[in-house]
């Protein structure tokens, strides 16, 4: 199962039998809306607080997850999430209304992705019959932890990305129909040395680089292997940056459909959104709201989603410390499973 030395091929490819997303007005309103399972009118979701409603998130695309597997909460063996508040409480407290045994985990943005790998490789290798793979993030809540809070009305530059209010969440079984899970490639932490908050495109676009080529490179494959490779929220400027680090690698990215979540998922032309759209939600909803779709469609075959993460917090940003970030790869096969 391990290749080289940072990837999983999955022998027994376990299956989404069943993914949902829940998403605010904002993503609603994007190119993607009609994608989207449940979308929220407001960004409060009538909850008190920002990190209220973002819990609510998770717990309302979990649940819907759910309803499509046809699987009950209880029959779930573990749910792996995170998010990037602080001690990851949004998948916490959600992991508390689902009841099901849970593996917290941070890889910032990244987690979508992270979470996917780790479900895989459980239920893959015989270890749980039902595994649930969920991440989140809300615009207001991040921005307040990690910048200046909405309602300062800061300005920001046009590096800067827009979070997305949406959670994601797939649940995984060793048979059943859906889509499969094939490969998987857990990135190593890069740092270029970047501190500029405002500018994580530049700083996790060496890390999305880094995992790709090693997946490229440990299982030996040809350009047009994937119909689709996307990052998780590079947006414009990372994607941009990206494309010219494969081509100094001479990485030939130019014979592939290379694209980037955070692009798609909002009209930059129409929304203020500056370069594009981050977050843990943002591959998230991306990926099992719209690819998912694609594959189902048969518009796919097979697709790698390699989902970016800047690990800074507010206390390293504080003391002067770089950005480091990391990316994990996912590949996702059409078909029926079984």
């Amino acid at each position: 199962m391990l290749v080289g030395q940072q990837s999983w091929n999955f022998d027994r490819p376990p299956v989404i039998i069943g993914a949902a997303t829940a998403v605010g007005p904002d993503e609603a309103a994007g190119p993607l809306g009609k994608h989207f399972d449940v979308a929220f009118p407001d960004t409060r979701l009538g909850e008190k607080t920002w990190e209220k409603a973002e819990k609510k998130l998770m717990e309302t695309a979990a649940q819907e997850a759910l309803k499509k597997a046809n699987v009950e909460g209880k029959s779930i063996n573990f749910f792996v999430g995170g998010d990037l508040m602080n001690q990851i409480i949004s998948s916490s407290f959600a992991a508390r209304t689902l009841e099901a045994p849970y593996l917290g985990i941070f890889g910032a943005c990244s987690t979508a992705m992270e979470g996917l790998a780790l479900g895989s490789l459980i239920v893959s290798t015989g270890s749980a019959q039902y595994v649930l793979a969920g991440t989140c993030s809300h615009n207001c809540t991040v921005e307040k932890q990690f910048r200046y809070p909405t309602e300062y009305g800061a300005q920001k530059p046009p590096t800067a990305q827009f979070t997305v209010t949406g959670a994601g969440a797939a649940v995984l079984a060793p048979q059943g129909l859906g889509p499969r899970v094939t490969r998987a490639t857990i990135g190593k932490v890069v740092d270029m040395g970047i501190k500029d908050p405002f500018n994580m495109g530049a700083a996790m676009a060496p890390a999305a680089v880094n995992t790709i080529e090693a997946h490229f490179r440990e299982f030996n494959l040809q350009p047009d292997e994937y119909d689709l490779v996307i990052t998780g929220d590079l947006a414009t400027v990372g994607h941009q940056i990206a494309r010219e680090l494969f081509t100094q690698h001479a990485f030939p990215i130019d014979k592939m459909n290379f694209q980037d979540c955070g692009i798609l998922i909002y009209d930059r032309e129409k929304q203020d959104v500056q370069a594009g759209g981050s977050g843990c939600g943002c591959s998230a909803t991306v990926t099992y709201g719209y690819l998912l779709k694609q594959l189902a469609e048969g518009k796919l075959k097979r697709i790698l989603v390699v989902a970016t993460g800047a690990l800074l917090s507010p206390l390293s940003y504080q003391q002067g410390e770089s950005i480091p970030c990391i990316a994990h790869a996912v590949a996702i096969e059409g078909g029926r499973g079984d």
